[in-house]
């Protein structure tokens, strides 16, 4: 190995115990984005990995998958030096392999070393949020006679039988086999997802849906009739079972309707959100404005997104090649900050870690770019924010955000 080499594969090393400076970082970075050396570290992962004992198979391809993706963002927030009014704050340098696997190796030093005296302490407002979680998988379901039943802690299993299909669990995804004639009554099932969870079901009819933090699904437990009719709260992503002599429609919020026969769509609903958004993913929707008195109704086109005001009756505005990966992040288990501002982001995080979020003098005018995965602790999103120009501190499980 030659000098140059042994000296990423010596930084590499203090990253993993936790030892590296600032100018280590830099420095490791800069070596990093030479061309050729990505190998080199890719190689150093893997013998770490190797290394390294999981308690199963799942968790090793954790890791693995997560240096294979570079799905991880390096830790600390710069700002980009611009001449921007409003200041944008960074999560990810744009170093591309390199930075995600330098920040995969810190995270797998956390299980190689036990020695972290030399780590420094982290602020003390960070410090009251270790107890906080990232959410996780997990529902409350409420069948048709009023009874609910909370998906969290169950098994693989059937859950209920309702109205001529059961309701299995498999693998934290819920789904309905029929188990006989329906009745002529039609019957409503509604999934609920509270702050800090989400989970994904397969309707009667062979529809999959996913949905995000704090939403509800409401549906029948048989589609019977010339329509399949659905009503959403919050976030969802739905794939739909193709059948043209029963279209499916999504009933958004009781302001939108969303009508397809065979298609990906995702739809971001929520109250405390500016507008209703439809963004479609493949195939074509239709979506209508049911709160004015004249109709205003739009079709999509694969890339585009419907937006409408949620706080206002108006006409639905289109907007054109929507970013898919940073509108479907939540489900594919990423923050993605790109070009949002701190009230978007608060948002995220009240959601995701069930917290409440204030603004001790209003909303600071910050912007953020950058990726991070969902499943880190509150702490370690708030040790970014906190090297920022965003000042806070935690009360139980009350973020303040101050001026």
């Amino acid at each position: 190995m030659n000098s140059g080499n042994q000296h990423i594969v010596q930084l590499l090393e203090k990253f993993s115990r936790g030892e590296a400076s600032p100018a280590d970082t830099d420095q490791l970075l800069s070596l990093l984005q030479q061309q050729g050396e990505d190998e080199k570290m890719i190689a150093f992962m893997e013998q770490q990995l190797n290394g390294y004992q999981p308690e199963n198979a799942e968790e090793l391809a954790y890791w693995k998958e997560k240096l294979k993706e570079g799905a991880a963002a390096i830790t600390g927030i710069t700002e980009e030096n611009t001449a921007r009014p409003v200041p944008r704050m960074q999560f990810l340098r744009k170093w591309g392999w390199a930075a995600a696997a330098v920040i995969v190796t810190v995270s797998v030093g956390a299980y190689l070393y036990t020695n972290n005296s030399s780590k420094p302490a982290a602020p003390a407002v960070v410090a009251q949020a270790t107890h906080i979680a990232p959410g996780k998988s997990g529902a409350v379901l409420t069948l048709a006679d009023g009874s609910q039943v909370v998906l969290d802690s169950l098994g693989n299993g059937m859950v209920a039988t309702q109205n001529g299909s059961q309701v299995m669990l498999k693998g934290g995804e819920l789904a309905y086999a029929p188990a006989g004639t329906a009745s002529g009554e039609t019957t409503y099932n509604t999934m609920t997802t509270p702050k800090g969870r989400q989970f994904q079901l397969t309707l009667p009819d062979g529809t999959r849906v996913w949905l995000n933090a704090a939403s509800s699904l409401r549906y029948p437990t048989a589609f019977n009739g010339n329509e399949r009719l659905v009503a959403v709260t919050g976030e969802a992503y739905f794939e739909v079972a193709r059948n043209n002599r029963q279209p499916f429609k999504v009933m958004v919020n009781e302001k939108a309707t969303v009508e397809v026969l065979g298609t990906s769509f995702n739809v971001n609903a929520y109250d405390n959100e500016t507008s209703i958004q439809t963004t479609l993913l493949n195939g074509s929707v239709r979506v209508a404005n049911i709160n004015t008195t004249q109709s205003s109704a739009v079709t999509l086109k694969p890339g585009q997104q419907a937006s409408l005001n949620n706080h206002a009756a108006n006409n639905i505005k289109v907007i054109n090649d929507i970013d898919i990966n940073k509108v479907m992040s939540w489900k594919n288990g990423l923050f993605n900050f790109e070009g949002a501002n701190l009230g978007e982001v608060m948002r995220q995080i009240e959601r995701w870690y069930d917290i409440e979020v204030v603004y001790e003098k209003g909303i600071p005018n910050v912007e953020f770019e950058g990726k991070m995965t969902k499943d880190v602790p509150l702490k370690d999103l708030l040790t970014m924010l906190d090297r920022s120009d965003v000042h806070f501190r935690i009360e139980n499980r009350k973020l303040i955000v101050l001026p």
